[in-house]
């Protein structure tokens, strides 16, 4: 067996990643709150496990990683997938942005981050072991998109999980513990569906990510993942890999 993967999420990127760690031989543990997704993402995997859940609430977090060490007998990677947009229920530009747009994107956002985060060192430093963690944050923290991804909230959410991860690296780097960041641009996710579905925003999207040639594919992201989380970055921490087919030098 290879690494223990403990990923949040079970579609998309997360799906993706968890299924090319499977076939580099890595065991992987699902922690998503879709449990139908779950149990039939981890049945298509030679050695996986999941746990269903909110990652919201704290002990339901503690919970889901204590099954992950109870079913592999010890966690090596955790790779912070799951998230949300807030645009349905509000989020936008500040001005127009709701209350409860806000709140719930970064409760959904940065919460379950932070609790897991929490839990994966808590437990490498009790064991003296080294780890490493990978946080998604997006390329909109850092490079902005005023016409057509003006979602202030989710923004600000990615850009908290930037700053949080690097203070984690400069932290934990002596208990060889390193904490990274991958800021994909666009991708092909349920997530995108409504760009994905706008003829003016996929034209745009086009010319933005030039290297792509359009939407970045979830697999395109995992090839990333799974080597920040591995054993060939091992001198790599504190870092924001940048994955948006051009978009951060695009006009």
């Amino acid at each position: 067996m290879g690494l223990v993967l403990l990923i949040t999420g079970s579609s998309g990127i997360a799906e993706a990643t968890a299924t090319l760690a499977a076939r580099a031989g890595h065991a992987v543990f699902l922690v998503a709150r879709d449990e139908a997704q779950c149990r039939e993402l981890s049945a298509r995997l030679p050695d996986a496990g999941y746990f269903a859940c909110d990652l919201r609430q704290e002990s339901a977090v503690e919970e889901s990683f204590a099954s992950c060490i109870e079913r592999f007998g010890r966690v090596d990677a955790v790779f912070n997938v799951a998230g949300m947009s807030g645009r349905q229920f509000g989020d936008g530009p500040i001005h127009e942005c709701s209350l409860e747009g806000w709140d719930l994107t970064l409760d959904a956002n940065v919460k379950p981050t932070f609790l897991m985060c929490r839990a994966a060192v808590r437990y490498w430093l009790g064991a003296t072991r080294s780890g490493s963690i990978l946080n998604m944050s997006s390329v909109l923290a850092c490079y902005p998109e005023a016409q057509h991804f003006a979602t202030h909230a989710y923004a600000a959410s990615k850009g908290a999980i930037i700053s949080l991860s690097r203070a984690m690296a400069a932290y934990y780097a002596p208990y060889r513990i390193r904490v990274n960041v991958i800021a994909p641009a666009l991708v092909r996710t349920a997530m995108s569906a409504r760009a994905q579905s706008d003829p003016h925003t996929r034209e745009f999207v086009r010319h933005k990510q030039p290297l792509s040639g359009g939407m970045i594919e979830p697999g395109d992201i995992a090839e990333t993942a799974i080597f920040l989380l591995g054993e060939a970055s091992r001198h790599i921490t504190g870092q924001v890999m940048t994955v948006d087919g051009g978009w951060s030098v695009s006009g």
